[in-house]
């Protein structure tokens, strides 16, 4: 391993080293994102570097008891194990992510021509509403943190500006939420969050310090 590594030029090296800090901060590394600029999704480089050297990333995740999975058919390499520690998420995050999982499925069941779905804030909330799972509306500015917080961990990308964030704000769904969980295990969490009072009218703020890892 260290040999096949030695063997690379300075450039190389950089980026394997870039591509091991995606890798341990984000998790997920998708072989196309979507380019605000550009109006559609691009080729990820980091993707190609990890493609390119992807037996050397496995022997080296491997000494640290990390897993480096390869999932050509969803457009992703991304790592696993118990080593990894992951981010608490708030309540509102964890509902976001839940309900997120779902749409991604109902989309892509009727969707063949692409592994990224597009879903709208609107869209969010009803899904949430229909599932009693949101005692109350949250403020603009936890919508924001939690949308920001999701695409850190590239689970989906914004496409509108966020600082005029209403029901029809679209965001893509990345097929990195297909490698969280299943969808019943999301229908089976999210029946733990519902309120059998629910009523949006409410003024109690959801407890941000319930918290789930993702």
């Amino acid at each position: 391993m260290i040999e096949y590594y030695d063997q690379l030029t300075q450039e190389e090296q950089e980026q394997i080293e870039h591509v091991i800090g995606i890798l341990l901060k984000q998790t997920y590394v998708l072989e196309r994102k979507y380019d605000k600029r550009a109006g559609r999704m691009t080729f990820n480089r980091d993707f190609r570097i990890c493609n390119k050297h992807l037996e050397f990333l496995r022997d080296y995740f491997k000494i640290a008891g990390i897993r480096l999975m390869d999932n050509s058919q969803m457009g992703m390499i991304y790592i696993q194990g118990e080593s990894i520690l992951g981010e608490k998420l708030p309540k509102l995050a964890t509902i976001y992510l839940l309900i997120l999982k779902l749409l991604y499925d109902e989309k892509m069941a009727v969707s063949s021509t692409s592994v990224n779905v597009i879903v709208t804030l609107g869209e969010i909330s009803g899904k949430a509403g229909d599932l009693r799972v949101l005692k109350s509306l949250s403020s603009i500015t936890e919508i924001r943190k939690t949308i920001a917080l999701l695409k850190k961990y590239q689970m989906i990308e914004p496409l509108d500006v966020l600082e005029e964030i209403n029901e029809n704000t679209r965001m893509v769904v990345y097929p990195s939420i297909h490698a969280v969980l299943l969808s019943a295990d999301a229908t089976k969490l999210l029946e733990s969050f519902r309120e059998d009072d629910f009523e949006y009218e409410e003024e109690e703020d959801i407890d941000g310090r319930e918290e789930t890892e993702l």
